[in-house]
């Protein structure tokens, strides 16, 4: 299961109150989830990173706001799987991919950020060609966090890698797509997962402070909202344990 954007305490919440139950009911083997916005709506804590972890995440990917708390690089380069987007320029701290062992698969996780609207970075699409390169042969199945901005980055990536990965996720967006699907090559693709966080907000933000900025152009604080209905948002992705082919996708969005 690919677990969209986890923000703040309410998502971190919501995530450890649903994927246990969704692990037992769907038999599902491995979490992949974005933590990126798991402390305070940016960034990662020891403390978030540990929630998720305890409440069934076996692989961590981020994004743009990997770095937005300092806590990230007193561990990240001893967290084997918890990965930043591997774009980044060559120096940065962390990793873009890791390798999960389960029974005797090894499961590739890889995370690439976009250009489109996103911070400067070097080409996802080349990066994605040197990592195919380097682990491909190592990996049974292999899966792809995109966090990207616009649609049409992501779409892209999506057809870039058909038949060559087994699922490319898009994360950032916080809304989740309603465009899961098998593309003719074989992999599994979402335009975006969308969020694990408070369902009466503005991308997990109060909506009057959104409002406010929109009608304003001041800025604002963003507050996350604390109180109500959370959304879990997810797709479940099916692998055939003899060809380790990609044989199904499935969204799943738990409202309230």
């Amino acid at each position: 299961m690919l677990t969209g954007d986890v923000v703040g305490r309410p998502g971190r919440r919501a995530f450890q109150k649903y994927t246990p139950k969704l692990r037992e009911e769907k038999k599902i083997d491995i979490v992949i989830v974005n933590g990126e916005n798991s402390a305070g709506g940016k960034g990662f804590t020891r403390k978030s990173l540990d929630e998720l972890y305890h409440a069934g995440a076996d692989v961590i990917t981020s994004g743009n706001h990997v770095w937005d708390k300092k806590d990230v690089l007193e561990f990240i380069d001893q967290e084997p799987f918890l990965i930043r987007p591997a774009n980044y320029p060559e120096g940065a701290p962390g990793k873009g991919w890791c390798i999960y062992p389960f029974k005797a698969w090894n499961i590739g996780v890889f995370n690439l950020s976009g250009r489109a609207f996103m911070p400067d970075m070097d080409c996802p699409f080349q990066k994605a060609e040197e990592i195919l390169r380097e682990i491909r042969s190592e990996c049974d199945v292999l899966f792809l966090d995109f966090h990207a901005e616009t649609t049409s980055e992501k779409m892209a990536m999506g057809w870039y890698l058909d038949g060559r990965v087994n699922g490319v996720v898009g994360t950032h967006t916080h809304i989740q797509t309603a465009d899961a699907r098998i593309l003719p090559g074989g992999t599994a693709y979402i335009t975006d997962l969308g969020m694990v966080g408070p369902w009466n907000s503005v991308l997990g933000v109060k909506p009057e402070i959104i409002i406010r900025k929109f009608t304003t152009a001041m800025p604002c604080r963003f507050d996350l909202e604390e109180d109500g209905p959370c959304v879990y948002s997810a797709v479940i992705v099916d692998i055939d344990k003899k060809t380790k082919k990609t044989t199904g996708i499935e969204r799943i969005l738990i409202t309230g």
